[in-house]
């Protein structure tokens, strides 16, 4: 799916996602990543440090919620720019379902540089676990 910036208007809303995420998916992460902390696989030390589980990377959740822009948009290289704050982390449990990352957007302006800014709002467990998430996307004609 290409989009073209001349058939985007403010609050126009992206596809929204649903991805899962399970504890297969945070070994994959932390190996491409190298992001061992035991937060992410031990279930006893994250309960010890006062989590109500293991949780997801916080770079992996913002790149789930990153990949709604690049769906819509069908060209990764088409962000300028990506940001977010984490505000709540992914928990997963280990009952073979995980968790899911709900995430959504809108096209929050049209800038007179040709770029569009992005909304980005992703949720977990009904919360929401990225804060001032948003995009800025330089689209085709």
């Amino acid at each position: 799916m290409t989009v073209q910036l001349s058939e985007v208007a403010e609050g126009d809303r992206l596809p929204e996602l649903s991805i899962p995420v399970t504890r297969a998916d945070l070994v994959r992460y932390a190996g491409a990543s190298g992001d061992f902390n035991p937060l992410h696989w031990n279930e006893r030390f994250a309960v010890d440090v006062g989590l109500p589980d293991v949780i997801a990377h916080g770079m992996l959740t913002m790149a789930l919620a990153g990949r709604l822009v690049t769906e819509w948009t069908g060209d990764p290289g088409a962000i300028l720019h990506y940001g977010a704050r984490f505000t709540r982390p992914v928990v997963v449990p280990d009952d073979g379902a995980g968790a899911r990352v709900e995430v959504s957007g809108k096209v929050a302006a049209k800038n007179a540089d040709g770029t569009v800014k992005v909304s980005i709002t992703a949720r977990s467990g009904g919360q929401g676990v990225l804060g001032g998430a948003s995009a800025t996307v330089r689209l085709p004609g």
